[in-house]
């Protein structure tokens, strides 16, 4: 014991003594690193967190206060070998050295990893993975939400491809930040956003890739608890394709990349449009059948009558040149031309029937052209496409039909055939006719 502190001549009380020690071995590790295996954990109800340090031969007591509780990234508990910074401290009403931590990492990995997956098993055990939950997407989606950043790579690459395939979709973006403080948060918010709009279909929450740093905000728990309770199906879609966030575990479908998310959603469209045309097809072929199936039944039925016929004839000849031999060669050459005559008139009448199967279908085919012809210029697109526009209100849920349902500031969508814009409206004149502005551009 250092001279310097006590004197060996003079008797000192407990708390003098330990007043002594407590200075000197805070004095002698002003800080320490500190490697051994959590035991004891206990969290008292005022937050600080209460433990020990263990290895094969020894024990030593540690507190981390409450503030410093709130940084460690992962969550402690008995068995976990951890790495621990702090300093030597002396609780002076047991006279107990302790280790003050002020900083904790796990053993053998990042603290990231270790909390990945630790969120990872909690949210397994409790369904939040489970493929029976998962939500299917729709065949035909008019309307996709979409969480991410509004300047980032991932709603460049989403928008890119649908340009390219000329999708009749609707999009619906709610910015976020998609790194950084709050921004779990937000991409939380906006999935709850998103999911209560009826317009919305499908919804894509993503962004590009980046290190396990920057994509860190769909490893929380709040963004996977969002995504598990929205009511719209999910499709995740960050911008990595070798690891997964728990946001990919969670969502109804995963996509390596926010542009693969929207080829997808594509996919489904383009698929129910061909089955369609898979049984348009079916159904032709089903009708030609049909067709050829009751003509051979027309043509059994005249066959079976001709040969009866010709069996009684036949009959009936026998039994008169029994009686008159002389007068059978007339009878037999008359049934004979009789014959050659039905056989005729059958295959006239197989003919006729042939020719008014196939005007019929050829009638109901043209009749169909025209009906398709006539409902495809009766269509809101074809009229959108002579140049028209449609006017909407209320954030596009709403269209507007007369003047009277528009007031100035208004805020409208404006949507052409291709494309649309947003407006807010300056005046209204309720009084001028439409008939006027054609009459002055044809001036």
């Amino acid at each position: 014991m250092n001279e310097g502190l006590v004197k060996p001549d003079l008797v000192y009380t407990v708390s003098q003594l330990t007043e002594i020690v407590k200075a000197a071995l805070e004095v002698a590790f002003p800080q320490v690193w500190v490697e051994g295996e959590i035991s004891g954990y206990t969290k008292a109800a005022s937050g600080h967190v209460y433990f020990s340090l263990k290895d094969e031969k020894s024990i030593l007591k540690a507190v981390l206060w409450k503030g410093e509780v709130q940084k460690v990234p992962f969550e402690m508990k008995t068995g976990l070998k951890v790495v621990c910074r702090g300093r030597i401290t002396v609780y002076a009403a047991r006279g107990d050295y302790q280790l003050s931590v002020d900083l904790v990492e796990p053993k053998g990995k990042g603290a990231l990893q270790l909390r990945f997956e630790q969120l990872k098993e909690q949210l397994k055990a409790e369904g939040l993975f489970d493929l029976e939950r998962k939500k299917k997407l729709p065949l035909r989606p008019r309307t996709i939400g979409v969480v991410t950043s509004p300047t980032g790579a991932a709603i460049r690459d989403i928008l890119r491809v649908l340009e390219r395939r000329y999708a009749r979709l609707r999009i619906l973006i709610y910015p976020v930040k998609v790194q950084g403080e709050g921004a779990a948060r937000e991409i939380a918010e906006g999935l709850d956003h998103l999911g209560m709009l009826p317009a919305v279909d499908v919804i894509i929450v993503g962004r590009g890739g980046g290190s396990i740093e920057d994509l860190w905000a769909f490893n929380e728990e709040a963004v996977a608890r969002a995504i598990f309770r929205s009511p719209k199906p999910v499709i995740s879609a960050v911008g990595h394709e070798v690891d997964y966030t728990i946001a990919d575990f969670v969502a109804d479908v995963r996509a390596p990349t926010p542009s693969a998310a929207a080829e997808i959603v594509i996919e489904k469209e383009e698929a129910f449009e061909e089955r369609i045309r898979t049984m348009s097809r079916r159904l032709g072929e089903l009708v030609k059948s049909s067709l050829r199936e009751r003509k051979y039944e027309v043509d059994d039925l005249a066959r079976h009558r001709i040969f009866e016929n010709f069996r009684l004839g036949l009959k009936e000849l026998i039994h008169r040149v029994d009686d008159l031999d002389t007068k059978a060669r007339n009878v037999i050459q008359t049934r004979r031309r009789g014959l050659a005559e039905k056989r005729t008139s059958v295959a006239l009448s197989s003919e006729r029937l042939k020719y008014l199967f196939v005007r019929n279908l050829r009638d109901r085919r043209a009749a169909w052209e025209r009906l398709s012809t006539n409902l495809d210029n009766l269509s809101p697109l074809a009229i959108l496409k002579k140049g028209y526009a449609l006017c909407w209100k209320d954030g596009g849920l709403r269209l507007v039909h007369k003047i009277d349902e528009i007031t100035e500031e208004d805020a409208v969508i404006v949507s052409f055939y291709r494309g649309e814009f947003e407006a807010r409206v300056r005046s209204v004149d309720r009084k001028k006719l439409l008939e006027s502005r054609f009459l002055k551009e044809s001036s």
